[in-house]
């Protein structure tokens, strides 16, 4: 027979040339008659597997006896098996089937994975990707109007300042000018009278040198005319006085950014009847809080000082590693196994006082008694804030990279929160609109954090209470714990906030959390921790809190 056959023939034996044979050798990759298909089985040279031509190419060596193919299927295993594992009784009572029936049921479950990718997933991702690429767009488009926008204000702005100035030196020029004139009339009038002076000075001179006795008795003596000389001008020139400029009040009426709010949108679906979509939900909070680790912030290379030990304040970096500070001179970062990564000693030998990540992943911590906020790049530390007559207690760095800064003045008789952009003031928030304090004054260690709808929330030991403002500075609510629910007087500590705008609270007395919504409504507790303070969430919303004096920080899982 000849092998280069042309494609378009009909199917011949490879042996006796029958055609249309009904059999096929895997093995050997040939066409057999059913008489040829008996004798090509009598060659023991190779273990020939002779098929029907539709099973044709269907073949697999066994897992365990490598000698042997698969011709069979088990249903229970979802695996081809040989004739020798069905006679080892390993598949005993399972549903053995025809590979050729394990193949088809196998091409069904690849069809439906085929029509689910093509139909719903696929398109469900190019849908994601038009809507980044249409985000992107409109990203740009809006960026453009929103600096017109501010242009705009500023070119507004510029030219109202710009009129004001115009106005004040106009004013000044019509005061000169008017002021001008009535020294120049006086100085003519002065100038006139110093003329005649001179004038009478020269005619007594040449009168007493002459011999004309008539001219003598004739003089008139103009001294009384001369002495009743007018008044001498007091100017009291004119001063421009400048008002002190208030940034925030500049900031707040020139305008200000609404929130930028990345919401997923969720995309999981469930398959019926007709492959429909079932929108899933946002993360909801679990029956029952699960610790997923325990981080022991202390280690060998410390000595075990218990100073090195607690952990007061910690927050995320990442979702592998955490900086806390205790009540020494350090700050240390740990992976979630508890290993010591880094430490950092303060620029000036104090205790931090707090400490919180920037954006860009570089520790910030203030330090009360230098008066200073400190960013930590690498080793270096550079300060970015320096105060007089106040100190700064907490740091929190906000969702546009902003530092907010809770302080106390020198005398202690003032708190605020104030917001910096890299070292300049941007906004100072102290008052209601009654010009009564927000914050209770005084050094006591207070907690802060910004919320997704770009609250501000401020937790007070000494007043027992978490403060919240809008990101005006305009007052929200006042939290002071739900009524008769926990044993001991409200103790608030460490706060923080997740991806769902939900606020968590350290009860530091009631060995609990605190879960709250956005606007202050009690959810529940998590009351897995001892004597909790510092707290943070990674962006998972995975919980981190150190219980200070048992040095450690916990992970725990509160939301689904």
């Amino acid at each position: 027979m000849d092998p280069k056959r042309s494609a378009q023939d009909v199917l011949r034996c490879h042996l006796c040339e029958t055609l249309v044979p009904p059999l096929y050798c895997d093995t050997c990759s040939i066409h057999l008659c059913t008489t040829c298909g008996g004798e090509h089985l009598l060659d023991e040279s190779t273990e020939h597997r002779v098929v029907p031509f539709r099973k044709r190419g269907y073949k697999s060596k066994c897992q365990k006896h490598s000698l042997k193919l698969c011709e069979l299927y088990c249903a229970q295993c979802d695996i081809p098996i040989c004739a020798q594992c069905v006679s080892s009784k390993e598949h005993h009572l399972h549903d053995v089937l025809d590979i050729l029936s394990g193949i088809e049921s196998k091409r069904n479950v690849l069809q439906n994975d085929l029509l689910e990718l093509e139909k719903y997933i696929s398109p469900k991702y190019e849908e994601i990707a038009s809507d980044i690429h249409l985000h992107k767009v409109n990203l740009n488009e809006n960026s453009q109007k929103l600096k017109t926008a501010i242009d705009k204000q500023g070119e507004d702005l510029h030219r109202e300042i710009n009129s004001i100035v115009t106005k004040l030196k106009s004013d000044v020029d019509e005061m000169d000018f008017n002021l001008l004139a009535d020294l120049n009339r006086q100085e003519d009038e002065i100038t006139c009278t110093i003329s005649k002076i001179t004038q009478s000075i020269a005619d007594l001179k040449n009168l007493l040198n002459s011999k004309d006795v008539s001219l003598f008795f004739a003089h008139k003596s103009r001294n009384a005319e001369f002495k009743e000389m007018p008044p001498k001008l007091t100017v009291a020139l004119p001063k421009f006085t400048a008002n002190m400029i208030n940034k925030e009040q500049i900031y707040q009426q020139f305008g200000s950014l609404s929130a930028l709010l990345v919401k997923p949108e969720e995309y999981g679906y469930t398959m019926d009847s007709l492959g429909a979509d079932t929108s899933s939900s946002n993360s909801p909070l679990v029956d029952v809080p699960r610790i997923i680790t325990e981080i022991n912030t202390y280690s060998q290379d410390d000595g075990f000082n218990y100073l090195h030990r607690v952990s007061y304040r910690v927050s995320c970096v990442n979702d592998q590693t955490i900086w806390t500070r205790g009540d020494d001179n350090m700050m240390r970062l740990y992976n979630l196994k508890g290993e010591l990564v880094k430490s950092v000693q303060t620029k000036s030998g104090n205790r931090p006082t707090d400490i919180a990540v920037t954006i860009s992943g570089d520790l910030v911590y203030t330090d009360y008694f230098d008066r200073t906020v400190n960013i930590v790049k690498d080793t270096h530390i550079q300060t970015v804030i320096e105060l007089q007559g106040w100190k700064p207690d907490c740091v929190s760095v906000s969702s546009t990279g902003d530092l907010l800064v809770v302080m106390d003045s020198d005398d202690r008789k003032q708190t605020k929160v104030v917001r910096y952009s890299g070292s300049s003031e941007k906004q100072s928030i102290q008052y209601n609109d009654k010009r009564q304090p927000l914050f209770s004054p005084g050094f006591s260690y207070k907690y802060m954090c910004e919320n997704r709808n770009l609250d501000i929330c401020v937790s007070e030991i000494d007043a027992r209470a978490v403060v919240v403002v809008n990101q005006a500075g305009k007052f929200r609510f006042t939290y002071t714990g739900p009524p008769s629910t926990t044993k001991e007087s409200f103790s608030p500590r460490g706060i923080t906030t997740d991806s769902q705008g939900r606020i968590l609270i350290a009860d530091f007395d009631n060995n609990c959390i605190h879960i709250l919504d956005q606007d202050g409504q009690f959810l529940r507790f998590i009351e897995s921790v001892i004597s909790p303070q510092g707290l943070c969430v990674d962006s998972k919303d995975n919980l981190y809190a150190a219980e200070g004096d048992k040095c450690r920080v916990k992970k725990i899982r509160y939301c689904k």
